[in-house]
């Protein structure tokens, strides 16, 4: 018997099909958790900076109350290699969403009227940058560099106090124009609602913890959210063409983000799936971020034998994770059956870190299930699009019997009306 606090799901094992149904979840909030963000964003919108002191004190144990909450624009460089690596990646998202921006059209319809759309930049957005246990820097660059390269005049950041000057010069290349030390859900309720110091935002974007997710959950309404993206994960499905090592490397590397991320493994190998399992013991021993790791290898690690690989793809449909890792034959074949991934990493070269900070899609992606249903973050997403029509007489002339049976049939005369009397004699 295994002594791993993985569990190890086999397709010819009782129970498997009730066992593998309950890795079909959705994220789902916690009432405990939804009071008390609520009492949060009720104090923030009450009491405004003062609140964010007084949480910075309680929850970061830090003191806002000398230096304030809006970080200095004067910080030291980083070592070369690093502010390579920042410029590197920021070239790279905007290659890539040069060619995701959304572009004005129109044209004419068939009775002869012009359709279109026109896509204008939104004004001021607030993006808010987990600080946490680790400085996500990549973080900063996968949101803030879409806002910039959208032309978004004002780019508003909030991160958790102290926050990382490496963090902090990231956030300035790729184009935020002010960076203040907030966090959690009393970050979300200061760009949603507004305080002395911080303006209200239009539409709030990037991930977080629990607690930030259901403060983004509560304030829409007041403001446009991008998605609720939470804690990391990933799905991987492998056969005899992988490498248990790089396999095993790729599970922990989503599993250190630590508390509530998810990591999945399947393959129809049960070599492959005894040579990982020795790979997680080995390499996890290696790593710094220890407790993190033993935290989701007990509660949020699955390994999955099936029967075949398209039996890996139903499962992982059903998951929908953030990362879709596919190191098997014919990967790029299989693609075309799944819908239900945040993204997709193919073969044994492509790991999820080289999404994570330098391939150039934006790596906040659905978590929980929500890939059913959302995509990741692009650039679009930025923009505010509006229709434009325009009819000339003789189009409306053309079209005007259709009108008045839409307007005969839902009884609004007043609409009909509107018609008719650009036809009056």
């Amino acid at each position: 018997m295994s002594t791993n606090p993985w569990r190890v799901l086999r397709f010819n094992q009782p129970q498997f099909a009730k066992q593998v149904a309950t890795l079909n979840r959705h994220a789902q909030a916690d009432p405990a958790r939804a009071t008390a963000v609520a009492e949060i964003i009720e104090a923030v919108r009450e009491e405004g900076d003062e609140a964010l002191v007084k949480f910075a004190k309680k929850f970061d144990q830090v003191d806002l109350s000398r230096g304030g909450l809006l970080l200095p624009s004067r910080i030291p460089k980083p070592t070369p290699p690093v502010c390579a690596a920042i410029e590197y990646a920021i070239r790279n998202i905007k290659d890539f969403y040069k060619l995701r921006k959304p572009r004005n059209w129109s044209r004419l319809n068939r009775e002869g009227a012009t359709v279109g759309e026109k896509f204008d930049p939104l004004d001021r957005v607030g993006i808010y940058v987990p600080g946490g246990t680790a400085p996500l820097v990549s973080t900063a660059l996968m949101t803030v560099t879409l806002a910039k390269e959208a032309r978004v005049r004002e780019i508003v950041v909030t991160t958790p106090p102290p926050v990382n000057e490496t963090l902090n010069y990231a956030l300035r290349m790729a184009g935020a124009t002010e960076i203040y030390q907030v966090g959690g859900a009393q970050a979300i309720a200061a760009m949603a609602y507004g305080t002395g110091s911080i303006l209200r935002v239009q539409k709030i974007f990037g991930p977080g913890n629990a607690w930030v997710v259901e403060a983004k959950r509560q304030v829409v309404g007041a403001v446009a959210i991008d998605q609720l993206p939470g804690p990391s994960e990933i799905a991987v499905i492998a056969d005899d063409t992988a490498r248990a090592d790089f396999v095993a490397a790729d599970l922990l590397a989503q599993a250190e983000h630590g508390s509530g991320s998810q990591v999945l493994f399947l393959t129809p190998s049960p070599k492959l799936l005894t040579a990982v399992e020795n790979e997680l013991v080995k390499q996890a021993a290696k790593l710094s971020r220890g407790k993190h790791l033993a935290e989701v290898l007990e509660k949020g690690c699955t390994l999955v034998l099936v029967e075949d690989v398209g039996e890996a793809i139903g499962i992982v449909e059903d998951f929908a994770p953030e990362h879709l890792s596919l190191v098997i034959k014919d990967a790029r074949r299989w693609t075309a059956h799944i819908r239900n991934a945040g993204a997709i990493f193919i073969g044994n070269f492509s790991p999820v870190a080289a999404g994570d900070f330098i391939a150039g899609p934006s790596h906040v992606l659905p978590t929980g299930g929500a890939a059913k249903a959302f995509s990741g973050l692009t650039i679009d997403q930025f923009f505010r699009r509006t229709s434009i029509v325009e009819y000339p007489q003789r189009a409306l002339h053309r079209v005007r019997p259709h009108i008045e049976s839409f307007c005969e049939v839902e009884q609004l005369d007043a609409h009909g009306r509107s018609v008719t009397i650009r036809f009056d004699k």
